[in-house]
């Protein structure tokens, strides 16, 4: 459940947080959760540093595909079949 919370600090901080939270197109509350969330401070990450740490878990949890011979072989395949 997500609760509202009222911060008194300087302006300066306030337009500091605006800017970071803009940059990492997240939102400061975005920041503030992210901050304060585990109990070790870990940095806080971007959108796109999100989006690829979900990637590499999905592909650490996907199965291995089998493949017909060799990556060089297969290269060699694909790029005679192009450029045929």
């Amino acid at each position: 459940m997500k609760t509202k919370l009222t911060l008194t600090v300087r302006k300066s901080v306030i337009d500091s947080a605006k800017k970071l939270a803009k940059r990492r197109k997240v939102s400061v509350s975005q920041l503030f959760e992210e901050a304060f969330s585990n109990e070790e401070l870990t940095p806080i990450k971007t959108e796109s540093q999100r989006a690829a740490q979900r990637l590499i878990e999905r592909l650490s949890k996907a199965k291995s595909i089998e493949t017909q011979g060799n990556d060089k072989d297969l290269l060699k395949e694909h790029v005679s079949r192009k450029f045929a």
